[in-house]
C-alpha cells in the first residue's frame, strides 16, 4: 500500500468515526427529500436497480408486503419474506433480489429526520396481524399525504413519518433477538460491516481489497473468507459491486464521459473499465448508456 493510499483509508476511519460509526454517501443529503417507492416486478435487464450493491447519503426503510427473497445489508445476507420491514442507514451498503412475486415500498427519508431513526440496520419480521395492519395504515397516510394537492400536504407527510419511526422503534423493544440480529453479532459480521463501510465512502477512489484489509488489521484472505461467511460473495465482489452500480446510475442520469466515470469510480483506465462494465452487465458502458438496461453477471 503506497503512503497516500494509507492515508486515503486513514482519512475514510476518521471519517466513520466522526459520524457515529456510519459513513456518508457521495450523493448531497440535502437533496434527498421525503419520498415513497413501489417495489414490484424487475425485468431481468433492470435487476441492477435493486441487486447492486449501494448506498445513499440518507436512511432509507423498505417494506415487502408479499413474495420473498435475500437482501445484503452491511455484507449480512438473510431472506426476506411477507410483512418484512427492513431499515438500513444513510452511508450503508445494500442490494435486495426482486422476484416476479414480491412486492413493497421502499421510503427515502430527509437528512433532517435521521436522528429520529436507529443508528444501525434493522430487520423486523412482523408476525403480529395487528403490527401488520398498522403499518399498512401508516404507510398509506403517508403516500396519502405525498400525493395530495392539499395544503400543508408535506408538513402532513413528516408527521407520518414520524408515527412511522415510532411504530419502527416499538416493534424493536417488542421483538426478541432473532437470527439476523445475532448472525450480526459476530465478529465476521462485525468486519465486513466495517469493510462495507469504508467501501460506501471510498469506493470512488483507487484503494482495492489488499489497502481495506490494511486499514482493518487483517489479511486481504481473512477478509474474504469474512464476506463468504455472512453474504456469500468476496470482498472483492462487493467492492466490484458498489463501483458498477454508480457507474450504471451515472451512465443513465448524467452526460459524463465514460472516461471521467471510469475515473470517478476508482479505475485507473477507460479501457479497464470498459473491460470489467462489460464482464458484469452483458453490455458496453457506450450501449448501456443509450438504453439504460444490462443483464448483470453475479459473481
Amino acid at each position: 500500500m503506497t503512503t497516500s493510499q494509507r492515508h486515503r483509508i486513514a482519512d475514510l476511519q476518521i471519517a466513520r468515526h466522526q459520524i457515529g460509526g456510519s459513513v456518508r454517501a457521495v450523493t448531497s443529503a440535502s437533496q434527498t427529500p421525503l419520498s415513497l417507492q413501489a417495489l414490484g416486478q424487475t425485468v431481468q435487464h433492470n435487476r441492477w436497480r435493486t441487486e447492486a450493491m449501494r448506498s445513499h447519503a440518507t436512511p432509507r426503510l423498505i417494506a415487502f408486503v408479499r413474495g420473498q427473497g435475500r437482501i445484503t445489508v452491511s455484507g449480512l445476507t438473510s431472506g426476506y419474506g411477507p410483512n418484512n420491514l427492513i431499515f438500513v442507514p444513510a452511508g450503508t451498503m445494500y442490494g435486495f433480489e426482486l422476484g416476479p412475486t414480491v412486492f413493497g415500498q421502499m421510503l427515502a427519508l430527509p437528512a433532517a429526520m435521521a436522528a429520529e431513526w436507529p443508528d444501525t440496520p434493522v430487520h423486523l419480521r412482523l408476525r403480529d396481524v395487528a403490527a401488520q395492519k398498522e403499518l399498512q395504515s401508516l404507510l398509506e397516510g403517508l403516500e396519502r399525504e405525498l400525493t395530495s394537492t392539499r395544503p400543508h400536504h408535506l408538513r402532513a407527510a413528516h408527521y407520518h413519518a414520524g408515527l412511522l419511526s415510532v411504530f419502527v422503534a416499538r416493534q424493536i423493544a417488542a421483538q426478541p433477538v432473532d437470527a439476523v440480529r445475532d448472525r450480526a453479532d459476530t465478529s465476521a459480521a462485525r468486519l465486513v460491516a466495517a469493510f462495507t463501510g469504508l467501501v460506501a465512502q471510498g469506493f470512488r477512489t483507487d484503494p482495492g481489497v489488499a489497502d481495506y484489509a490494511a486499514a482493518l488489521g487483517v489479511t486481504p484472505t481473512h477478509l474474504t473468507r469474512c464476506c463468504r461467511q455472512t453474504c456469500g460473495r468476496s470482498a472483492l465482489a462487493l467492492l466490484t459491486d458498489r463501483r458498477h452500480y454508480e457507474a450504471c446510475v451515472m451512465l443513465r442520469d448524467t452526460a459524463i464521459p465514460v472516461q471521467q466515470i471510469a475515473a470517478d469510480t476508482g479505475f485507473h483506465s477507460a479501457a479497464y473499465f470498459s473491460r470489467a462494465f462489460q464482464a458484469r452487465a452483458g453490455t458496453s458502458p457506450s450501449a448501456f448508456r443509450r438504453t439504460g438496461t444490462g443483464v448483470p453477471v453475479r459473481r
